[in-house]
């Protein structure tokens, strides 16, 4: 299981449009500049996400305005395959994440934090590790079928949001991506899902999203001791996926990341 870095397929995988944007755009960008290959993927169709706009509507606007965003980052959008609220752990789900995770063949895994305020994101955090563990294995049928891919790979897991764990515990990153300097493009990328303001000013108490954005950034920035700015990752378990040392986020942005100061 040997890959190069010059050949990383980096993977975004999460629950909804804009989460991306929130949560990890700013180190999509980075990688992005290190020459990875990108792949951004909402594993559902956003179609809940409004008290204006009718679900057919919806759906079709939310993946308008993720194209948009994936273009804007140089990435190849994916289909989503679920409805809002009804992303479950569940085998008929996993065959389907499964499919998908071996044609794009990625070997760097970005994804929700398997500790956060709603089941869509923990689900598809499950989803997309259990899937990726099983990319290699022949017998482990997926729908539709897909050819198993036997390369190393790296599962990186978002701060939640709000920084904290769905009982309000602080989460800690283990490595802190400095976005300083593509903040203003990570705005941009987020400013895309331009349906989301009254969404988030209604329901989630979230009336300036771009600023919520930034101040959220800020405090990880804080965190790091280091970055006014920063996104932070907490690396998944390696056993199953990689060796102990294959850590290509680390590798890939040497001069953009830092550990958690002592």
């Amino acid at each position: 299981m040997k890959t190069s870095l010059s050949t990383s397929v980096v993977l975004a995988a999460v629950a909804h449009p804009d989460d991306i944007e929130f949560m990890m755009a700013g180190t999509l960008l980075l990688l992005r500049e290190a020459g990875a290959e990108l792949h951004v993927w909402n594993l559902s169709h956003g179609d809940c996400g409004s008290v204006i706009h009718p679900r057919n509507e919806l759906i079709k606007l939310r993946r308008q305005e993720a194209q948009a965003a994936a273009d804007l980052a140089g990435a190849t959008l994916h289909p989503p395959l679920f409805d809002d609220f009804c992303i479950f752990y569940d085998e008929p789900s996993l065959l389907r994440v499964a499919a998908v995770v071996r044609a794009i063949r990625p070997t760097l895994i970005l994804t929700h934090s398997p500790e956060d305020y709603m089941e869509d994101h923990q689900h598809t955090a499950r989803l997309v590790a259990t899937a990726a563990f099983s990319r290699a294995a022949p017998n482990f049928a997926t729908e539709p079928p897909q050819p198993p891919y036997a390369l190393p790979v790296a599962i990186y897991h978002a701060m939640p949001h709000g920084l904290r764990d769905v009982v309000r515990r602080p989460v800690t990153p283990d490595l802190f991506v400095n976005i300083t300097p593509v903040l203003a493009r990570k705005r941009a990328l987020l400013a895309c899902h331009r349906s989301q303001q009254a969404w988030l000013d209604a329901t989630q108490d979230m009336p300036a999203y771009l600023e919520s954005m930034a101040a959220m950034s800020r405090t990880v920035g804080i965190l790091s001791g280091r970055f006014e700015h920063a996104e932070g990752w907490r690396r998944h378990s390696h056993l199953g996926f990689a060796a102990a040392n294959y850590d290509p986020l680390s590798a890939l942005l040497t001069d953009h990341a830092t550990t958690p100061p002592l």
